[in-house]
């Protein structure tokens, strides 16, 4: 039988079995030594009383006293000595078959009592076997990255808790196996649009390069140009790899947040300050809104640099000579950030991946990376904050960015 096969099983039983005996054996015994006793002081009891009868009716003799009290039965000490009666021998023959009987009976009820616990542990034992060869199987099903598993059970057994917890962690397993592919599938996305990316400038610096050189009586005027593009070019790869740096380590997790009480009016006039020469350029007004006591707590030059970047894109994508509206609200929950542009807007299309690495809308500028609003999503957002964007063609576009307190 399956049940025999079963180590920990055969074990149990034959230890409970070696119980159930010793148990019997020590039973027995016991009850031997007490019905040894107890024919002790019966016979004695009834040798006295023969005694005491012969004493008062001398004509009676001992014969017929004890056929009387038990078919020819003696006395014990001298009467029953003289009959060849002895401890051993019970006087009063229904009470010692009873005793026998009850001894009999004794015995089979420890046994049996014996038994149903036997039975009920090693059925309990049974089961737990079983249970614990499924989660032997679940965690081989794991191994072989087989995450299609259910096995919640809903008693408060040990065994019980342990295949929840091997479930909660198969989903773990399950959720970190499917965000190491997405990250895969990212990284080589990432690497396909850097390559891209790198592509155009390096090979239009490869041909300018290569002019000059096969060209040593090049015009000067010509031969500056095609430096001042070269510049341009590196600079735009330069500026690229450094933010690519950024977010590789956002991504990795090894940048340390400095948070501090940031002055939300000193750190807006920062932003503004920074991008004040493409400010002039396109002649954009700023308006602003700001409650001089609004503050809230995070990495000032990481929220600096997020800032800018939106700001930026708003001015890129402002007409000429156009308003760029910045408020703020402070509540007791949050801070709200708001910077609204009249530019062309960008479409619905657009819209949904205006946040995405490298993604690059119809009216980018040349010189647009497609980089700057995916920074400053993942500063943002390692600060307790988020941000949506609103934006209606030939309207406007609105960067909402919220901290919470």
């Amino acid at each position: 039988m399956k049940i025999f096969k079963n180590r920990n099983l055969r074990k149990t039983i034959t230890l409970g079995i070696i119980l159930i005996i010793l148990s019997t054996l020590i039973f027995a015994i016991v009850n031997n030594i007490q019905y040894k006793h107890y024919l002790k002081i019966v016979n004695e009891k009834i040798d006295n009383i023969i005694n005491k009868v012969i004493e008062k009716y001398p004509e009676i003799t001992e014969e017929e006293v004890l056929d009387i009290i038990n078919n020819n039965t003696t006395t014990y000490n001298n009467v029953l000595d003289k009959y060849g009666y002895t401890q051993e021998i019970s006087h009063i023959k229904s009470l010692g078959e009873q005793i026998e009987k009850n001894k009999i009976q004794n015995i089979i009820f420890v046994i049996v009592l014996g038994l149903l616990p036997l039975g009920i542990y090693s059925t309990y034992v049974f089961i737990q076997e079983k249970k614990i060869a499924e989660i032997n199987e679940y965690i081989k099903q794991v191994n072989n990255k087989n995450y299609i598993l259910k096995i919640e059970e809903n008693d408060n057994s040990e065994l019980s808790k342990l295949r929840n917890e091997l479930y909660k962690t198969t989903i773990l397993l399950k959720e970190t196996a499917e965000q190491s592919e997405k990250e895969k599938e990212n990284l080589s996305t990432a690497i396909a649009d850097i390559s891209h990316q790198l592509k155009t400038p390096l090979t239009s610096i490869r041909i300018m390069l290569d002019n000059i050189s096969d060209n040593p009586d090049m015009e000067k005027e010509i031969r500056e140009d095609f430096l001042s593009d070269i510049s341009k070019q590196i600079d735009w790869i330069s500026s690229l790899v450094i933010s690519l740096l950024k977010i590789a380590k956002f991504d990795a997790g090894t940048i340390k947040m400095e948070n501090k009480e940031i002055n939300v009016k000193d750190l807006i006039n920062n932003v503004i300050e920074n991008l004040a020469i493409i400010i002039e350029v396109k002649e954009i007004k700023i308006i602003t809104n700001i409650d001089e006591s609004a503050t809230f707590i995070a990495d000032y030059k990481w929220q600096l640099e997020a800032l800018t970047n939106i700001l930026k894109n708003a001015i890129e994508h402002s007409r000429q000579s156009s308003k760029i509206y910045i408020t703020v609200e402070n509540t007791s929950l949050f801070l709200k950030i708001k910077i609204q542009d009249e530019g062309q807007g960008i479409s619905k299309k657009d819209l949904k991946h205006i946040f995405e690495r490298f993604y690059r809308t119809q009216n980018s500028s040349e010189n647009s990376i497609g980089i700057g609003l995916a920074l400053a999503k993942t500063i943002i957002e390692q600060n307790n904050g988020y941000i949506k964007v609103d934006s209606e063609i030939d309207k406007g576009t609105t960067f909402e960015i919220r901290f919470l307190k």
